[in-house]
């Protein structure tokens, strides 16, 4: 029987990940690993993706400072399909706005329109979302992806992604238990999930 994979954020200091679990780098190589591997969430390793030990000298603190009370779930219900959006997590991937403009627009107000297109194409595009910040309903069931093999996806200076539903351990549960993004840069306010900060912080990683 295979050991569980988890990934466990290390109070003040990195992921640590076991189990049979593949790393991916942004241009969708494989990174090898072993057995359990250590993640660098603190921004400054020399080595990313791993962590070199820099969190201890450069001040990282893994609080979580973000306000609980914005870190709810707003449903915004259409004809044919309910939205559930959790601005908290999100990771600014785009693929939302990208996709379907007319259903997500941050224009608008409020920002959603889930009657705005068609429901299918909706559906897909949420399906996109790598955060969990976005789902939906058909007929009061929440779509849950399923039978994703466990991996995590290293983005291009953005979050880890991961997939295929690893235990994360500790206080912090995802929203959605099958995928969910972990900050990488260190400037999360809502740690250990990418709460968008790299945009605007400028995070950059020339070697994933």
């Amino acid at each position: 029987m295979l050991d569980p994979i988890t990934i466990h954020p290390k109070p003040n200091g990195p992921l640590h990940v076991t189990g049979a679990i593949r790393l991916d780098n942004s241009r969708g190589e494989v990174v090898v690993t072993e057995a359990q591997f250590w993640l660098c969430r603190c921004g400054g390793s020399g080595n990313k993706p791993f962590c070199d030990g820099t969190h201890k000298r450069n001040g990282f603190s893994s609080a979580r400072q973000s306000d609980p009370a914005k870190r709810a779930t707003v449903d915004y219900a259409g004809k044919h399909l309910t939205i559930h959006d959790n601005r908290s997590i999100c990771a600014h991937a785009g693929h939302c706005t990208d996709r379907s403009p007319a259903v997500f627009s941050m224009s608008a107000e409020p920002w959603i329109d889930a009657d705005a297109d068609a429901a299918e194409k909706t559906a897909a595009t949420i399906r996109m979302c790598p955060s969990g910040a976005l789902a939906y309903s058909i007929d009061g069931v929440r779509h849950e992806h399923s039978g994703r093999t466990p991996a995590i996806r290293i983005s291009k200076d953005g979050p880890y992604e991961v997939v295929g539903g690893p235990q994360l351990q500790g206080d912090a549960t995802p929203v959605s238990s099958e995928h969910y993004t972990l900050c990488r840069c260190g400037q999360s306010k809502n740690k250990p999930f990418c709460d968008g900060t790299h945009w605007s912080a400028g995070f950059k990683d020339d070697r994933n």
